[in-house]
């Protein structure tokens, strides 16, 4: 199953709009999807499991979602005759790139995603969470 559907696409464009821009094809519309979720991957795979982002259905964060139609409708309508509506999809495709920027950076910290995590001798723990500890202590007597 795809992590985008119809239903998603409703927020930010009407359904005879996305059929115009996808051109009515389920391999446009596939590529593009694709590639909006690997460039969001590029921004988030620092700091987030983005396996687990686009892998699970269930508890989709509503951002990535919107950001994920966005970008793919950038993409679809850059191959439309005539550039038609490419002002809003482009506007739209920028503010998605700000947000993602602000999330690589740290200035934004978004809920409900999962952190990448490493594994470590001692366990699993995320990525960039630093960990203290020291030797025991020792009773020198000189």
């Amino acid at each position: 199953m795809a992590f985008i559907n119809d239903y998603d696409y409703r927020v930010v464009i009407g359904e005879t709009a996305l059929k115009v821009i996808s051109q009515v094809s389920e391999e446009v519309r596939a590529a593009a999807e694709a590639q909006a979720q690997a460039e969001i991957a590029g921004y988030l795979n620092p700091k987030f499991d983005t396996e687990k982002i686009f892998g699970s259905n269930d508890a989709r964060q509503p951002l990535i979602v919107m950001y994920t139609c966005d970008i793919a409708l950038y993409h679809m309508s850059a191959s439309l005759p005539g550039k038609m509506g490419t002002e809003i999809r482009k506007e739209r495709y920028e503010r998605a790139i700000k947000w993602l920027e602000g999330v690589a950076n740290g200035k934004i910290v978004p809920t409900g995603l999962p952190l990448a995590t490493v594994i470590t001798s001692t366990g699993e723990r995320p990525i960039g969470s630093t960990r203290y500890s020291s030797d025991k202590k020792q009773r020198n007597i000189w």
